[in-house]
């Protein structure tokens, strides 16, 4: 069931998953991406570790507020926000919600609104985990391959949107694993019928391209961290993984061979352990 929180001057919907008296724990979604996108399975398995899942869709995507008014951004013009916002969305949930503090795992742009948060509220996040992310874009480019799919022409219909989903993920999914084609195209449909933005979407990138290098921020963490990367990442390369690893102290980097810039079901149970091993050390 979705329920929506008044966060940051916006609304947020979210969903949870397991016993309210878990271990919280707040999955922060990518570009262009919405609550769905994490999958039930997967929370399931994290709630089943005794964690209280939260997933929520950011501002400009899903069920959330959409900055409409801001219209799509200009090439060379203002980002309508930047991540750091994005990140104050986060903690406004965190507040509606009643955590003082959380255990937060963020996937790409997910990742890096999770290492913002940890930045700007250190002491309102228990542990990190950040995956298929990057500190600074300069360090990770992606495959032309991958930025083309990245940057491909808005669809508007359903059929040009599932059509479209299988088509990126064949470019930029996993390798080393078979493309499940029906759960994408049924998951393209689905977030095409609860939601479809185009400019939405324009504005999270163009908060992405605008926000400053977090590598020296992250530094000067002092937070459980857990970096979990596909080898065969294109959009985000592994070495984005490696420089997150690499500026959190202590940091544990995880590298799944075969894997994309997606999280496909055979990895979920390393995931899982991983991450119940970081939470429940803390």
């Amino acid at each position: 069931m979705t329920s929506i929180a008044s966060a940051n001057g916006i609304d947020i919907a979210y969903e949870s998953f397991g016993s309210p008296g878990g271990r919280p724990l707040l999955l922060i979604m990518g570009l262009g991406a919405q609550l769905i996108h994490w999958d039930d399975r997967l929370c399931a398995q994290l709630a089943e570790q005794g964690h209280h899942v939260v997933r929520f869709d950011n501002r400009d995507a899903g069920l959330s507020t959409h900055l409409h008014d801001a219209g799509a951004p200009t090439p060379g013009g203002p980002a309508p926000y930047l991540l750091k916002d994005m990140a104050e969305d986060t903690a406004g949930l965190m507040d509606a919600l009643g955590w003082q503090a959380a255990h937060v795992m963020g996937a790409s742009m997910g990742g890096m609104i999770a290492q913002t948060l940890a930045i700007q509220h250190p002491d309102r996040v228990l542990t990190l985990t950040s995956i298929m992310s990057t500190p600074d874009l300069g360090v990770a480019p992606p495959t032309e391959a991958a930025r083309e799919a990245l940057f491909a022409k808005p669809v508007s219909t359903r059929e040009e949107a599932v059509k479209q989903a299988v088509v990126t993920s064949s470019v930029i999914g996993s390798p080393g694993y078979e493309l499940d084609r029906e759960h994408i195209e049924r998951l393209a449909g689905q977030a095409y019928d609860r939601c479809h933005d185009p400019a939405g979407v324009a504005r999270q990138l163009a908060a992405i391209m605008a926000s400053p290098d977090r590598t020296e921020a992250l530094t000067r963490l002092n937070v459980p961290a857990l970096v979990v990367h596909g080898a065969d990442d294109p959009l985000i390369p592994l070495s984005g993984g490696q420089a997150t690893a690499a500026a959190i102290p202590g940091a544990e980097l995880k590298v799944f061979p075969g894997m994309g810039h997606d999280l496909p079901a055979p990895v979920w149970p390393d995931l899982v352990e991983a991450v119940s091993k970081l939470t429940a050390g803390q």
